[in-house]
């Protein structure tokens, strides 16, 4: 067990909480007299799970839960390589616009009383057909419906083929596929419970659903027939059960983990960063022995816009935007801020772990050429008191004023405005503000997913262009990536549109993320990916 530091004793928490994890402890050790406990994986969701229905795992919380749970035709690797699941295989015409899937023969769901005799069934392309119509339901209203936008129809061949056509080429719609929205489930089973399909899923998935006390506890026990090997051969998944509790605060969160209650912790929080971490992002001799820390690139970059209709001369200026990408040393910000977790935004708006991410474009620190394109500005516009206004929320607020401090070495002036995140969402889709602090996690594991966000037919408030950049050259090139099926060639497309990008400087990359996750000793085979998903499959703990 890990040795606990002394501060940790001092942290407060919440009379209600020590309560009601005092019932959970009673719960889990009534349920580790069932099977040996080094068999149960234990970790906490402090955001809460809303639904256990695929067609509404749009929160990581959800999707952490329903991937235990469902399987869909094709899913994602540790490297985003799109890999088979219940389809065996797919072939793609030369057109890029049907795709033919075939199902293994082998799939069955979750036992369930209404499945009649047998307790079960296998899943065919029928399933597919249905899941996908349920998808798309408007009455049912899942926030995932949008995956099937590219498709035109869809249906079963047989009972092991599934065609999908799409109305235009999209390299990128395998990846869409492997979304949890896009899990098969059973007609049966979601007619009988309708609305309660939520707290009573069946599945394909490793793991099946046994209970759930909303707000306290979770647990999924191990599916005997689920049909998926590992390379020798052996049966997945090793583990017999996966318990969730439902703290609602990281710092209390990492108080059990540091005490042995749970097994993993995800995230960087600042209630604890500095209790685990040096500054340069290595574990504290404390937790060395005791806990694995692992970590690698995240698909979500952090970044500072600029609304390019703006009428403030300053926005409009390439010097300015270029002096606050050159004015501000990343690296620094990362180590003190961060503790390390991380990676500086030395190139483009692509991260670091996604193709099309290039090192070759982007802006480093140099303060010196930051002041020269100052006095460039001051010099041919007659404005002696340059001024721009960032627009943020709380939890970055320390970020914005490291950068205001930077940039006013620089001689230009920097405010810092803080509203709440509800109110910036809604300003910069609306152009109200002339500069923000915003974030970009991929929906899906593709650069196009970023570069959308550049194309002039998606200007906010209609879709993801909140800067209103616009260039030609660059739609051509966004539209040419469409029809480009060799991923080699688009790979570089992708690239040369963010070169576009960087040169006209809508945009300040600040860092790209990266999952982080800690772990005790004893859990082996956890791994880590770009799109911080929770596969828990080939998981082991040791006694």
């Amino acid at each position: 067990m890990i040795k606990r530091h002394l501060s940790l004793l001092r942290l407060p928490i919440k009379w209600i909480w020590i309560m009601c994890f005092t019932i959970i402890i009673i719960s889990c050790n009534n349920e580790n007299k069932e099977h040996d406990s080094s068999l149960v994986f234990r970790y906490n969701e402090h955001k809460n799970i809303g639904s256990l229905d695929p067609a509404f795992s749009k929160d990581l919380a959800d999707i952490w839960a329903t991937n235990q749970l469902f399987n869909g035709l094709v899913e994602m690797d540790d490297k985003l390589n799109v890999q088979p699941a219940i389809a065996k295989s797919w072939t793609i015409s030369d057109d890029a616009l049907t795709y033919t899937f075939t199902l293994r023969n082998d799939v069955t769901y979750h036992k369930h009383r209404l499945f009649g005799s047998d307790s079960t069934r296998i899943v065919t392309s029928n399933d597919f057909f249905y899941s996908f119509n349920r998808l798309k339901d408007k009455k049912l209203a899942s926030p995932g419906s949008w995956v099937l936008n590219k498709v035109k129809t869809f249906y079963p061949v047989n009972d092991s083929i599934f065609e999908i056509k799409l109305k235009q080429p999209f390299p990128a719609f395998l990846g869409l596929l492997t979304m949890k929205y896009c899990s098969v489930v059973p007609k049966e089973i979601v007619e009988h419970y309708g609305n309660d399909f939520r707290s009573n899923p069946i599945g394909t998935g490793p793991f099946q659903f046994k209970r759930w006390e909303e707000n306290l506890k979770l647990v999924f026990r191990k599916n005997p027939d689920y049909f998926e090997v590992d390379k020798n051969g052996k049966q997945l998944p090793y583990l017999e059960a996966i318990a969730i509790t439902f703290l609602p605060d990281k710092q209390s969160e990492f108080l059990q983990f540091a005490q042995g209650n749970i097994d993993y912790v995800s995230g960087l929080d600042a209630s604890y960063k500095d209790e685990i971490l040096t500054a340069d992002g290595k574990l504290r001799d404390l937790y060395d022995s005791d806990v694995n820390m692992i970590r690698g690139p995240y698909l979500n970059t952090e970044y500072l816009a600029f609304y390019m209709e703006s009428d403030a001369p300053e926005i409009q200026s390439e010097l300015i935007r270029q002096a606050v990408n050159y004015g501000f040393d990343r690296n620094k910000m990362m180590i003190y801020l961060r503790n390390g977790i991380g990676i500086p935004a030395n190139a483009g708006f692509i991260p670091k772990g996604l193709p099309g991410y290039s090192n070759k474009i982007g802006f480093t620190y140099q303060p010196e050429k930051s002041k020269q394109l100052v006095q460039q500005y001051i010099k041919e516009t007659g404005n002696n008191n340059p001024e721009i206004s960032i627009t943020t929320t709380s939890n970055y607020l320390s970020f914005c004023e490291y950068i205001q401090r930077e940039l006013q070495k620089t001689g230009l002036i920097v405010n810092v405005d803080v509203v709440p995140a509800s109110s910036l969402k809604d300003a910069k889709a609306n152009g109200k503000l002339d500069m923000f602090r915003a974030s970009w996690v991929a929906d899906y594991p593709d650069a196009e997913n970023y570069l959308s966000l550049y194309y002039s037919k998606n200007f906010a408030p209609n879709g993801p262009n909140y800067t209103h950049f616009s260039s030609e050259q660059f739609d051509t090139w966004y539209e040419q990536a469409f029809i480009e099926t060799e991923s080699k060639k688009r790979e570089l497309l992708y690239s040369r549109m963010d070169s576009l990008i960087m040169s006209h400087t809508p945009i300040v990359p600040m860092f790209y993320d990266e999952v982080v996750r800690f772990t005790r000793k004893n859990v082996k085979g956890l791994g880590i990916n770009p799109i911080n998903l929770l596969e828990l499959k080939h998981v082991k703990k040791t006694n």
